[in-house]
C-alpha cells in the first residue's frame, strides 16, 4: 500500500477545502456576533451532533466553559450529546431521533443559541433539536457539509463546507468554530471592541 501518497492526499484534500474557508468569514462574523449577543443577555450556547460531530459539540461547550486562550469569566455553554443517562432513556422510551428535541424542550428557552453539527445536513436528531429550538423561539446556528441538506432549511444562520468527504468537512468545522470560540473570547474579555456595524478592532 502507498502510505505516502494516502498522506499527501489526505493533506492536500485539506489544505484544498481549508483554503475555502475564508469565503465564510463574513459567516463567521455573523454568527460570533450572535453568540456574544446571546452570552450578553444571559442566555446559553447549546451543541449537538453525532459521531465525530459529537465529539466536536464536547470539545466547542468546553472552550466556551473552561477557557479558549484567554482567563475570564465561565461562559454558559453546554453539549447536549454527554448525559449517557438522558440519551440512551430517550432513544429507549422515545426514539433515537429524538435526543436532542427533547433535551431542547426541557433546557433552551427564547434567550438561547443552539449549534448544531452535521455533515451530511440531514442528521434526523439534529434537524429535530433545531425544530424543537425554533418553536420556542431560540436562535438556529448550524456547520454542515454537502448541501446543507434538510437542516439548513431551519438554520437562522448556516455555514456549509462543499463536501462529501466526512473527516476533511469536520476538521474546516473544528477550525470554524475554534474561530468563532477566538472571537467570543476575545469581545467578552474585552480584548476586541465591536464598534460600528458588527465590525471589530
Amino acid at each position: 500500500m502507498e502510505f505516502q501518497s494516502i498522506i499527501h492526499q489526505a493533506i492536500d484534500d485539506h489544505m484544498a477545502l481549508v483554503s475555502q474557508s475564508l469565503s465564510f468569514s463574513k459567516e463567521i462574523e455573523t454568527i460570533s456576533l450572535k453568540i456574544i449577543e446571546t452570552l450578553e443577555n444571559n442566555g446559553g450556547i447549546f451543541w449537538y451532533g453525532n459521531g465525530g460531530s459529537a465529539a466536536d459539540a464536547q470539545h466547542m461547550a468546553a472552550e466556551l466553559v473552561s477557557r479558549f486562550k484567554l482567563e475570564r469569566q465561565a461562559f454558559k455553554s453546554q453539549a447536549l450529546t454527554t448525559d449517557t443517562s438522558i440519551i440512551t432513556a430517550i432513544g429507549n422510551d422515545y426514539h433515537f431521533d429524538d435526543i436532542f428535541k427533547r433535551q431542547v424542550e426541557a433546557q433552551v428557552t427564547s434567550k438561547d443559541l443552539c449549534i448544531g453539527l452535521s455533515t451530511s445536513g440531514n442528521s434526523k436528531n439534529v434537524l429535530k433539536g433545531h425544530q424543537a429550538a425554533k418553536a420556542v423561539g431560540a436562535t438556529t446556528v448550524s456547520l454542515l457539509g454537502c448541501d446543507g441538506g434538510m437542516i439548513k432549511s431551519v438554520s437562522d444562520y448556516s455555514i456549509v463546507v462543499p463536501s462529501k468527504d466526512t473527516p476533511r468537512v469536520q476538521e474546516v468545522h473544528t477550525l470554524i468554530a475554534h474561530i468563532m470560540c477566538d472571537i467570543v473570547e476575545r469581545v467578552m474579555a474585552g480584548n476586541l471592541v465591536q464598534v460600528k456595524d458588527g465590525a471589530f478592532a
